[in-house]
C-alpha cells in the first residue's frame, strides 16, 4: 500500500463534485467514483440520473456500492485534507473544471484584498485619532508660548491655532475621502466575489467559459500600500514663533532706539588721563583719542599708571548716579572698553572680571567679541559696531553696552555692587604692525533728538 501511495497523487482521489478527497467513495455503473453524499445530492437535485464525469444517462437510479480500494487509498490523505482543505486543485480532464479552480483562487485573492482594505480603514482612522491628539498638543503648546505676550502676540496665536486646525480639517477630509474610496472598492470587490461565486457553482459550461476572462480579473483598484494619513505638525509653532520674533525684533529695535535716547541724556564729557596711560600709548592733545605706539616713552613712574597692560583711564570718576559716553572703534581689530574701580591693580597682569573690578567688553582677532564676565561670555553680534555706547547706573549696579549706529544692546552687567569710584576704561590694544593702528576716539554724543521715555 505504501509503495503504491508513492506513485499516486492525492489529486487522483478527489471527488469531481466537491473537489475534496473522497468521503465514502462509491462507483457508478459507468466506472466513475464520487463521494456517496455528493452523487446522491447531485441526483436528488436533477431530473436525470446523469454521470457528472462522462454524462452517461441512467434511466433508473443506479445502486451504489462502496469502492473499498479507493476507501483504503484515501484514508492516508484524510488528515491532510482536513487541515489543508482547498478548492483550487481539480483534475484537468475537463477544461471548465480547471477554470472553476482558477476562479476559486480569484475569489480568495479578492477576499484578501477586502481584508487589506478593512485594515487600511482601521489604520487611517487610527491615524486621524493620532493626528487630532497631535493637533491638541500643538495647540496647547502654542497657547503656552503666546499667552504671556501682548496684542501682537495674541494675533499670532490665533493665526497659529487656525493653521493647525486647518491642517487637521484637511487631514480629516483626506481621510474621509480615502475611506469612501476604500469602501467603494470593497463594494465592487464584493460584487465581483458574488459573481465569481455564482459562476464557480454553475453547471452551464459554455456560459462559464465565455465569461471566464472577465471574471478571473479582479476589478480595477488603487494600490493602497503607500497610502497613509500622517500629517506633520512639526515646526508649526517654531515657524509661528520665528515670524513673531521678526515682528518683535522690529518692535525691539524701536524700544532700543528709545532706550538709547533715554540713556544718552546722561552723556558726560570724558577725557583721557595721561597720568594713567601705559608708556606705549599715544594720547591726542585734547585727550579724546588713544592708540598704541611703536616706541615706549620714558614717563614718570606713578602709582596710577598702567605699567604692563596697554590701558588708560578717564580723568572723570563717578561714585553715584548715571553716566554715558560713546567711543568710536571703527577700523580696529582689537580693543577693550568699559569701566573700572579705582582700586584695580595697575602694575601687574590684568584679569578682566567684575570680581577684579572691571566691567568691560572686548574685540580680539577682528571678529571675536566677549564680555569680561566670569567666565567670559561670547557675544554674537549681527553686525560689527563702529561706535560703542557705555552706560552706567551706579545705584542699580548696571553697566550696559550699545551698538550706537544699530541702536542695539550688546551686553549688560547686572547686579553689580559698586562701593568706590568708577572710571571709564580704554585699551586700544597692540598695534600689530599697523593692522590695529586706528585710535579709540571718545565721541561727542548726539543729543539733538534726545527724549525721555518711561519703561
Amino acid at each position: 500500500m505504501s509503495a503504491a501511495s508513492c506513485l499516486l497523487s492525492e489529486d487522483q482521489f478527489r471527488c469531481c463534485i466537491c473537489l475534496d478527497v473522497f468521503i465514502d467513495p462509491v462507483s457508478t455503473p459507468c466506472g466513475h467514483n464520487f463521494c456517496k453524499n455528493c452523487i446522491n445530492e447531485h441526483w436528488n437535485s436533477s431530473d436525470q440520473y446523469l454521470c457528472p464525469m462522462c454524462k452517461k444517462v441512467f434511466y433508473t437510479r443506479p445502486e451504489l456500492h462502496i469502492n473499498t480500494f479507493i476507501s483504503e487509498m484515501v484514508s492516508q490523505f484524510r488528515q491532510k485534507a482536513r487541515n489543508h482543505k482547498t478548492h483550487g486543485v481539480v483534475p484537468v480532464k475537463v477544461e471548465y473544471e480547471g477554470k472553476k479552480a482558477e476562479l476559486g483562487k480569484t475569489e480568495a485573492k479578492i477576499q484578501e484584498m477586502i481584508k487589506k482594505r478593512r485594515l487600511k480603514i482601521r489604520e487611517i482612522k487610527h491615524s486621524v485619532d493620532l493626528s487630532k491628539e497631535a493637533a491638541d498638543r500643538e495647540k496647547a503648546e502654542g497657547v503656552q508660548v503666546f499667552t504671556a505676550l501682548k496684542e501682537s502676540v495674541e494675533r499670532s496665536l490665533n493665526e497659529l491655532i487656525e493653521t493647525i486646525e486647518e491642517k487637521q480639517r484637511t487631514t480629516e477630509k483626506q481621510a474621509e475621502d480615502f475611506i469612501k474610496e476604500l469602501e467603494q472598492e470593497i463594494s465592487e470587490l464584493k460584487k465581483r466575489r458574488s459573481e465569481v461565486e455564482k459562476f464557480s457553482h454553475s453547471e452551464d459550461h459554455l456560459h462559464l467559459l465565455q465569461n471566464f476572462l472577465s471574471l478571473k480579473a479582479a476589478p480595477p483598484t488603487k494600490d493602497w500600500t503607500e497610502v497613509s494619513v500622517r500629517p506633520s505638525y512639526k515646526g508649526t509653532v517654531v515657524k509661528a514663533v520665528a515670524q513673531l520674533e521678526e515682528t518683535c525684533s522690529k518692535q525691539m529695535k524701536k524700544l532700543f532706539e528709545a532706550e538709547l535716547k533715554r540713556v544718552q541724556q546722561y552723556a558726560v564729557d570724558v577725557t583721557l588721563d595721561p597720568d594713567t596711560a601705559h608708556p606705549d600709548l599715544i594720547l591726542s592733545g585734547d585727550g579724546k583719542q588713544v592708540n598704541h605706539g611703536d616706541e615706549k616713552k620714558k614717563l614718570h613712574k606713578n602709582p596710577e599708571r598702567f605699567s604692563r597692560c596697554v590701558s588708560v583711564l578717564g580723568k572723570q570718576s563717578f561714585s553715584s548716579g548715571r553716566f554715558y559716553f560713546e567711543v568710536q572703534v571703527k577700523g580696529k581689530t582689537a580693543w577693550i572698553l568699559g569701566v573700572a574701580r579705582e582700586s584695580i591693580d595697575r602694575k601687574g597682569n590684568i584679569t578682566l572680571s567684575p570680581q577684579k573690578g572691571y566691567c568691560t567688553i572686548w574685540l580680539m582677532n577682528g571678529n571675536e567679541y566677549k564680555a569680561s564676565n566670569s567666565p567670559p561670555v561670547d557675544l554674537s553680534l549681527k553686525s560689527q559696531p563702529q561706535k560703542v555706547g557705555v552706560f552706567v547706573d551706579y545705584e542699580k549696579g548696571l553697566v550696559s553696552f550699545y551698538d550706537v549706529d544699530a541702536a542695539a544692546l550688546i551686553y549688560s552687567f547686572t547686579g553689580c555692587s559698586f562701593t568706590e569710584k568708577l572710571y571709564p576704561f580704554f585699551s586700544p590694544f597692540l598695534n600689530y604692525g599697523g593692522k590695529n593702528s586706528a585710535p579709540l576716539i571718545i565721541c561727542p554724543v548726539n543729543v539733538s533728538h534726545r527724549a525721555v521715555y518711561n519703561f
